[in-house]
């Protein structure tokens, strides 16, 4: 192992690959990536619906969640060299109660009053996008500029592309600890105890990074969330859209290929009794997301599943990662507590957190997501 670098990332999901691949496109190539597991995207980066949305988010999140669908995921299968299955063909937020219909409408609000075109459809207009879904369905949040792309493709992909321009992956390379050299975070302690070092240091490894940045007092308000996902067998060609529900009890799309992809919630998730290493699925929470499934399209009622998968994602306190520089802890950028919703602004974070390395104003303004804002007030 190389034991030191200009930018060393420490976490290979979507977002560390992306940021290797935007630090090396612009000629910062002396960057290793350190992945503790024995496979690049093995976290939430490739057990996730491959939801690519704008509609839904936090205020905070849109305008980099928007850059990225009207500037980097339409090309982005050009740009890799890797068909990531990106289809642009919008997204439904269905409801079947006026209490949907309401948040759906607050939603619908706060995005228009960023400039996203999302507005909220009635029960017929829902059936003339997607004839195959329930009756029940009063209304939805429409946002034709969403889409969806395959998680685990477009993760290979940016890292295949890092791995062509210079990028060092090391993969069973756990971090235990962080250490400061006359002030400055210079130094990883690895778990066998060997050191390395870099002129700056990207944390991006999920809810682990709580763990590691921990260890030079930076702690991150966020806790672990299991979340599953299923893959029925192939199905009759029904729609190209993106599906998710007022209430998040399920998402999904129909792949590519025929399979249904979704990710559900059941309400029991923080329940669940497992150790961060296990990712089967549990009884309880997958029947429940079968259930959404079905009362949203009967079509799918005696479709057979496949395969379920779980995942370990990192829930931040108050909905949104921290993408920040930390001002007690120069030489550190942290990019973490994405809260499920990473994988589809992984290329503008990418993007941005390259910027951020060179010393450069991001693509849009993220102060909001700024370690800082945990700080007490009182």
């Amino acid at each position: 192992m190389k034991k030191n670098a200009e930018v060393v990332i420490i976490g290979g999901g979507v977002v560390g690959c992306a940021t290797a691949y935007y630090l090396a496109k612009r000629g910062i190539k002396d960057v290793i990536v350190l992945e503790s597991s024995d496979s690049i995207g093995h976290g939430g980066s490739s057990r996730n619906g491959g939801g690519v949305r704008q509609s839904g988010r936090d205020v905070r999140e849109l305008p980099y969640a928007i850059y990225a669908v009207e500037n980097m995921w339409p090309t982005l299968s050009e740009e890799l060299g890797v068909d990531v299955e990106y289809y642009q063909k919008g997204n439904l937020r269905l409801g079947k109660t006026e209490a949907h219909l309401d948040k759906l409408n607050n939603l619908a609000s706060n995005a228009r009053a960023l400039g996203l075109d999302m507005n909220v459809i009635d029960g017929k207009e829902v059936k003339e996008i997607c004839p195959y879904l329930s009756d029940e369905i009063i209304g939805a949040s429409w946002c034709p500029t969403d889409g969806h792309a395959n998680p685990m493709l477009t993760t290979l992909a940016y890292y295949k592309r890092a791995l062509e321009l210079g990028v060092r992956f090391y993969t069973k390379a756990k971090v235990n600890a962080l250490k400061k050299i006359k002030g400055k975070v210079r130094q990883i302690i690895m778990e066998d105890g060997e050191v390395l070092e870099g002129e700056t240091i990207i944390v991006a490894a999920g809810y682990e990074s709580r763990y590691i940045t921990r260890t030079i007092g930076i702690d991150i308000p966020m806790t672990r969330y299991f979340e599953e996902a299923l893959v029925t067998e192939l199905q009759p060609h029904m729609f190209d859209i993106m599906l998710g529900t007022a209430d998040a009890d399920f998402y999904g799309h129909q792949a590519q290929h025929g399979s249904f992809v979704f990710g559900s919630e059941s309400g029991l998730e923080d329940a669940i009794d497992m150790s961060p290493q296990e990712l089967r699925t549990n009884s309880l929470t997958v029947s429940a997301g079968c259930r959404a499934i079905m009362g949203y399209i009967p079509r799918l009622a005696d479709a057979k599943i496949v395969r379920t998968w779980g995942g370990w994602l990192d829930d931040c306190y108050d909905g949104v990662p921290v993408i920040s520089k930390v001002e007690e802890a120069p030489g550190l950028i942290i990019a973490c507590g994405f809260t499920g919703h990473g994988f589809g602004t992984a290329p503008s974070v990418g993007l941005m957190l390259s910027q951020m390395t060179a010393g450069e104003d991001t693509i849009v303004d993220i102060s909001s997501l700024n370690y800082n804002r945990f700080k007490s007030m009182r």
